[in-house]
């Protein structure tokens, strides 16, 4: 095991299945710049590899695949230089962008197992995959805002990329969505139940693997097709209130659409949480996050992860961010002194600074 990845090679024939399972339970898979580094630099390997034919991640303990990263290491990274840079979170965002960019656009299969919490980083991970199971205790969600952040990890791309206003809702609210949501919106690409995982396995690994890597994806859908869940897809909470979420999100309003949310009565259990999740969460991030999916919706994705760090990059420097980690993680008091009551007393001049290149941030290299 390396930096709390393990890293194997599994199957007897010519073409094996590369494993990677983030191995840190306790704290729910949550990743680490060295982990991130493993990550990356073990899939860069396999990709030039002929005798890998398909990729399977998933992570240790029955509890979460990957809660998102280590939020405190980036909170103790902007608070050592205020202002910035934040040389640790501010690398950390840029690694963690070039894994995913790379598993995007990963030539050969890569099936995630998404079983159980996915959130932030994870997501990014599961989101970028081409395989991408989700079982009946799977539980994502995007909770940026509640910490004074963004959806970030290619959110500005699979969000925008969900159906009708889904992806703004999602990233305003911190809404948790799951299996059943996961596959309406794209998220997931098949369900099975939380005990075949090493059954999935080994049928990956007995297979006969071609040199073709269209071919070989084409064989990873099938098996996964083929496969009878063990268990029962939980009921949708997404798709029965699209029209619902499409007419809180409609317009260009960001002021409009929070008095909406909050004027809504209706006795939909989970709206009614999300509801809370917007209007509990940090005002300013709510403005830059919705101005971030705006201005990347038809971005390519290099432009959207490039986007993304010099946000994040900007976000890290704003005490915001900080307050924001304290009053969740921290001190667990629940009461952050967010910078701003409501999204109308935010100046857009405030805003206009944190889409401006930061002096000193690190470049995105993304892999050829």
């Amino acid at each position: 095991m390396t930096g709390e990845v393990r890293v194997q090679l599994v199957g007897d024939g010519v073409r094996k299945v590369g494993r990677l399972t983030l191995d840190a339970p306790k704290t729910l898979n949550s990743l680490t710049l060295d982990m991130v580094e493993v990550l990356a630099e073990t899939l860069l390997s396999w990709r030039d590899d002929p005798c890998v034919a398909a990729v399977f991640i998933d992570g240790a303990g029955d509890k979460a695949f990957c809660a998102g990263g280590d939020v405190q290491a980036l909170r103790n990274s902007s608070l050592a230089t205020p202002g910035g840079p934040c040389e640790y979170a501010e690398n950390f965002f840029a690694r963690e962008y070039r894994m995913n960019y790379l598993l995007h656009t990963y030539p050969k299969p890569i099936v995630c197992w998404g079983h159980g919490v996915v959130m932030g980083g994870g997501l990014g991970i599961l989101a970028g995959c081409s395989h991408r199971v989700v079982s009946e205790r799977t539980r994502i969600g995007m909770p940026e805002i509640t910490i004074a952040l963004f959806p970030d990890v290619g959110g500005s791309w699979f969000l925008n990329r969900m159906p009708g206003q889904v992806g703004r809702f999602l990233a305003l609210t911190a809404a948790n969505i799951n299996a059943t949501d996961a596959l309406f919106t794209g998220l997931g690409s098949h369900f099975l139940g939380a005990d075949q995982r090493e059954a999935v396995v080994n049928q990956l690994a007995a297979q006969a693997w071609s040199d073709d890597s269209d071919s070989n994806r084409k064989a990873v859908t099938d098996l996964l097709s083929a496969l009878a869940p063990s268990a029962e897809q939980p009921a949708a909470q997404v798709e029965p209130v699209l029209s619902d979420i499409n007419s809180l999100m409609a317009g260009d309003d960001l002021a409009v659409i929070v008095d909406r949310v909050e004027n809504y009565s209706g006795e939909n259990e989970w709206l009614q949480k999300a509801k809370a999740g917007l209007l509990h969460g940090s005002s300013l991030a709510a403005c830059w996050i919705f101005r971030q999916l705006n201005e990347t919706r038809d971005a390519s994705l290099s432009e959207v992860f490039r986007s993304e760090l010099r946000l994040g990059a900007n976000v890290l420097r704003f005490p915001e961010f900080a307050e924001g980690v304290r009053a969740l993680l921290v001190d667990k008091d629940r009461n952050p002194a967010w910078s701003f009551p409501d999204v109308r007393s935010v100046p857009e001049a405030l805003i206009g600074q944190f889409f401006e290149e930061p002096e000193g941030a690190p470049v995105l290299e993304l892999p050829e």
